[in-house]
């Protein structure tokens, strides 16, 4: 919008278009080599202490001989887009405009592939930088539908995953989402609601109720993302595209009876699913 060419001065600009001068001359400033390994560390504690929030993961830091304050912690997780998970009562407070939906699956019996969906985001080091990954799973088989990688946590890149899996496979009675922005956006729940999807929305913070997602972040994580150090994103997609397939065609899950997602979701026959 600001044009530093125009014979209009920049200030003029910014009163026109009603932009403080400070946003205007802001340059952002690239994460510290020092901070991505710290983000690293927080998302591995994360991944094995769920529920520690930025008071314990600042004294896990600290015992690990790293010298950090709670504020610069919260300024990470807020940047990695996680927090602890446990349950709050009366906090869950949507966006302005967001609608937070029920959660629809307590007490459900999922018993067949393309009943319920999930999609989740999760953070993903890379040697110098990072980026975001969004899936979109079948709850009953655990099959990847589809995926995208963003270097922003904007919610074109989880529609466009959404769009993909529906292309590929049709369409979920159902599609569980935590509370998160993306998920919670008109443009989100729209598009389910434009195809006649029913749509569920875990309890803020409640790691159980889209449990299943939280276990393909720590199976791509542990067997692929921190075995890594992907030096762009184009590797970084490729690498983590080349796992996913593995995840769906080769891998074999026990509470799958051995099978592969694929094999589950394709040649679907009664599972008796895991408690």
């Amino acid at each position: 919008m600001i044009d530093r060419t125009h014979e209009l001065p920049v200030t003029r600009q910014a009163q026109v278009l009603k932009l403080s001068r400070s946003s205007v001359y802001y340059q952002a400033r690239p994460v510290s080599a020092a901070d991505l390994l710290i983000m690293r560390r927080i998302d591995e504690l994360h991944l094995d202490y769920p529920f520690a929030g930025s008071r314990m993961l600042r004294d896990l830091l600290r015992g690990e001989g790293v010298t950090i304050g709670r504020a610069h912690v919260i300024t990470l997780m807020k940047r990695m887009a996680i927090e602890a998970i446990y349950r709050r009562p009366n906090t869950s407070k949507p966006a302005p405009g967001h609608k937070i939906h029920p959660y629809l699956l307590r007490g459900l019996t999922v018993d067949r592939p393309d009943q319920v969906w999930a999609m989740d985001i999760s953070y993903i080091p890379m040697a110098r930088g990072f980026v975001y990954l969004a899936a979109v799973i079948d709850w009953h088989t655990r099959r990847v539908l589809a995926w995208r990688v963003s270097i922003t946590m904007e919610v074109d890149f989880c529609l466009e995953a959404v769009e993909e899996a529906m292309a590929r496979h049709g369409k979920p009675e159902i599609f569980n989402t935590d509370q998160g922005s993306q998920f919670t956006s008109t443009a989100f729940t729209g598009l389910l609601a434009d195809n006649g999807i029913r749509i569920s929305m875990d309890g803020k913070g409640a790691w159980r109720d889209n449990v299943f997602v939280e276990r393909l972040w720590r199976s791509v994580k542990y067997e692929e993302v921190y075995l890594r150090a992907y030096d762009s994103v184009a590797e970084a997609r490729a690498s983590i595209g080349r796992y996913l397939d593995f995840y769906n065609r080769k891998r074999p899950h026990s509470s799958l009876g051995a099978r592969t997602p694929d094999q589950a979701y394709f040649n679907h026959a009664p599972l008796v699913q895991a408690a």
